[in-house]
């Protein structure tokens, strides 16, 4: 029998080593004795190798990583290889800096790295979807991102958020503001998890709802649009078109520290606090 190779299979390859025991010999052991060995020996099969070639790793969903990994992503189906909840991540930067003197507060440097980096370093643990929401493309275009420029013109935060929801097919987004610099890649998977009942999920403290530390289902896009056709630009106002799920003080503090986990770079005095 000549060497034989079976179609792909579901991305391991598999030796079939060959037998050392003919059928009389499998049963009785290797000691049957030389008339069974006779036997044996007539109809012994030829070795056959069988592989199964991989399919490839999967990266687009984030089923398989480099290195044979798997992935972190909670919302994915494991068992039947596809996703089960696809889940994509929107940073915004189309903020225009002016208390920076036009600086990218995105870009500015935290603990050795600037504030974007970080981000999305957190963000693919959880999803290969990562996206920039921004006003001018080629500002982020190191970052070998895509990038998507915002869709309704001069509407601020929530007209990003739109933006992102209408930029992919995922149900879940995950949105948050270009100058969070310690995101949380637990809190993330938390906000993911609790959106999947509501029209999304943010961070409501005693400070207020945190709209760009938040996940939106994508259907809530409509909603939005809604909102910001009747001129309500006001992302903190979300609550009166969408059903968010909130993660109060006490439930955040498990994540860390309230304050890091909140501090953003509005001012150069809070840049400055953080260092």
């Amino acid at each position: 029998m000549p060497l034989g190779r079976e179609p792909p299979g579901a991305g391991h390859d598999l030796l079939v080593a060959p037998s050392r025991f003919g059928p009389k010999e499998a049963e009785h052991g290797a000691d049957g004795g030389q008339a069974h060995g006779a036997v044996a020996e007539r109809l012994r099969p030829e070795p056959v190798l069988v592989v199964l070639e991989p399919v490839g790793q999967l990266l687009g969903d984030g089923l398989v990583q480099a290195g044979g990994q798997q992935s972190s992503d909670a919302l994915v189906c494991h068992d039947l290889g596809v996703p089960a909840t696809p889940l994509a991540a929107a940073i915004l930067a189309g903020g225009l800096g002016r208390r920076f003197d036009g600086r990218d507060k995105s870009r500015l440097v935290v603990r050795g790295q600037p504030i974007i980096v970080r981000q999305v370093d957190v963000l693919q643990r959880l999803t290969p979807d990562v996206f920039v929401v921004a006003r001018d493309r080629a500002r982020f275009a190191d970052l070998g991102l895509p990038v998507h420029l915002d869709l309704v013109e001069g509407a601020g935060a929530l007209g990003g958020i739109y933006t992102a929801l209408e930029a992919t097919s995922a149900d879940r987004v995950l949105v948050v503001a270009g100058d969070l610099p310690f995101l949380s890649e637990a809190l993330l998977r938390e906000l993911a998890a609790r959106a999947g009942d509501h029209d999304g999920a943010w961070v409501d403290t005693a400070r207020g709802a945190e709209p760009l530390l938040a996940c939106y289902r994508r259907h809530a896009a409509a909603r939005i649009r809604a909102a910001l056709d009747a001129g309500d630009f006001k992302a903190a106002h979300l609550d009166r078109y969408l059903r968010m799920a909130s993660i109060d003080e006490t439930a955040l503090a498990r994540f860390g520290p309230i304050d890091e986990l909140l501090a953003n770079v509005n001012t150069p005095e809070d840049y400055a606090r953080i260092q």
